[in-house]
Formats: structure tokens, sequence, C-alpha cells
């Protein structure tokens, strides 16, 4: 998967699960500040994730993840260890 296909895997969940608005997902934009993603919701995303790339994640690891681009670095991370 290119990053642009993750992106577009990403964008759909936050837009059908989080209802987020379209026009507010962007690499740049930060996922709890300006997407309104809670804790809660960070962990769904995660098993999203994982349903994904078939990849267990740990909450752990996306601890530091604080914007789009970094959860789109992060799951090709983990396409690329496949």
């Amino acid at each position: 998967m290119t990053n642009e296909d993750i992106l577009q895997k990403i964008s759909t969940y936050l837009i059908e699960y989080f209802e987020v608005p379209a026009e507010n997902i962007t690499l740049e934009a930060r996922l709890y500040e300006e997407l309104d993603l809670d804790s809660i919701d960070a962990v769904d995303l995660i098993v999203k994730l994982q349903e994904l790339t078939g990849q267990k994640i740990s909450p752990e690891s996306f601890k530091e993840v604080r914007t789009v681009a970094h959860v789109v670095e992060k799951v090709a991370d983990l396409f690329q260890q496949k």
C-alpha cells in the first residue's frame, strides 16, 4: 500500500466511524485538538488499523502519534514489516 492509499483508508475511517468532516482531514491535522478524537476514539482507530494491516498494534506505540501524517507513517511501517 502506498502512503496515499493509507491516507485514503484512514480518512474513510475518520469520516465513517468518528464523524470527522472530510475537509478537516489533512496530513497536518492534529488528532486530538483539531479532529476532536479522544483516547477511546484512538483505541477504536487502532482496532481498525489492526484490521487493515493484519498486525497487532500496541496502544503504547501510538502514544507519540499526534497528526494524521504520524498515523500514515506508523501504518506504512507496519506494512513494511510484513
